[in-house]
C-alpha cells in the first residue's frame, strides 16, 4: 500500500518476517545469556492497544507521579493573624527571658569582681 507521498505502510507482518526476528533475537540471546537463564529467548511482550492508548497511559502515570510529588506543597497554608501574633508573643517572651538571664549573669559577675577586689584589698591592708 502506498499513499500519495510514496510512503508504503504495511498493515500486517508475515510469518516469515516473524521467524526472522525470532531467529535474530535468539542469536542475540545466545550471546548474552548466562547459565542460569533459559535456553529460549523470552518473547517480547505484545500490547494490542493502540499507540495513542499506550502513550496516554504513560502520560497519566507521569502526571500522577507529579501530582503525588507536589501534593504536600498544596497542603501547606499560611498562618492566620492570630497564630502569627501568638508566635510573635512567644518569641518575644523567649527573648525577654534570655535577656533577663544574661543580665543576671552580668550582675553576678560584677558582684563577684567587687567581692574579690574587697578581699584583695583587705588582704593587702592586713599585710601592711
Amino acid at each position: 500500500m502506498a499513499d500519495s507521498s510514496g510512503i508504503s505502510f504495511k498493515s500486517f507482518i508475515s510469518e516469515g518476517e516473524l521467524d526472522e526476528k525470532r531467529k535474530k533475537r535468539q542469536e542475540e540471546w545466545d550471546k548474552v545469556r548466562t547459565e542460569d537463564q533459559p535456553l529460549e529467548a523470552p518473547e517480547e511482550a505484545y500490547d494490542p492497544r493502540s499507540l495513542f492508548d499506550r502513550l496516554q497511559e504513560q502520560k497519566d502515570k507521569k502526571q500522577a507521579e507529579f501530582d503525588e510529588a507536589h501534593q504536600f506543597k498544596n497542603m501547606v497554608r499560611g498562618l492566620e493573624d492570630e497564630e502569627a501574633e501568638f508566635l510573635d508573643e512567644v518569641s518575644n517572651r523567649q527573648i525577654e527571658m534570655e535577656n533577663k538571664r544574661w543580665q543576671e549573669e552580668i550582675n553576678e559577675i560584677k558582684e563577684y569582681r567587687i567581692s574579690f577586689n574587697r578581699s584583695l584589698i583587705l588582704t593587702q591592708y592586713n599585710l601592711y
